[in-house]
């Protein structure tokens, strides 16, 4: 379902999509740059779509793969160092695996944007939903926002890297939302086109 609705000289569109496809549709509005990512579940399709819309030339951006989550973070760190706008996307181990540099981004004022599709850290083993992994951050000089249903997703990603990016901030900033109840629902959303 695609409905157009237009305000204040901006098309809007109502789009059914799930939390993740959310996620990657403001990374396309918000003109991000660079993007490196690690596939885990239940953040990956975040990552597929916005591929997807390089390839497609939806987005202009470069996307980066590489070996791990802790090289993903890694590669935003050093392409917003050098100005560019960037993000990446995770869950639950691949965060663990990224915190040598979280606090390296935050102690560099660095305005990176990870979406987590929160879910369970082992052990027991578990990818369903859980906190566990946003609560780890706590402490690293992250801002934390936590999305409550799909159209948050999308809007508070793109709000993420204007509060990021303010002068009177320049701070790292994680967007979650519970894997599989957000990640892979679909809702309808407004977005631009």
């Amino acid at each position: 379902m695609t409905q157009s609705v237009e305000s204040d000289n901006t098309e809007k569109i109502t789009k059914i999509v799930t939390g993740n496809h959310a996620a990657a549709h403001a990374f396309r509005q918000a003109n991000v740059g660079v993007i490196s990512a690690y596939p885990i579940t239940p953040q990956s399709p975040v990552v597929e779509k916005i591929s997807d819309f390089i390839t497609k030339g939806k987005m202009k951006a470069r996307f980066v793969k590489v070996e791990s989550e802790h090289s993903a973070l890694a590669v935003c760190c050093a392409a917003s160092a050098t100005g560019s706008r960037v993000g990446t996307a995770t869950s639950a181990h691949g965060l663990e695996l990224m915190y040598e540099m979280l606090p390296w981004a935050s102690g560099n004022r660095l305005p990176i944007i990870i979406n987590l599709a929160t879910r369970a850290l082992g052990a027991p083993w578990s990818v369903w939903t859980d906190h566990q992994d946003f609560i780890t951050v706590r402490d690293v000089g992250w801002i934390q926002m936590f999305c409550e249903d799909i159209q948050e997703i999308y809007d508070t990603n793109i709000q993420a890297f204007k509060i990021a990016e303010d002068p009177r901030v320049f701070l790292p900033a994680i967007v979650a939302y519970d894997g599989y109840i957000l990640s892979h629902t679909m809702m309808p959303i407004i977005l631009e086109a």
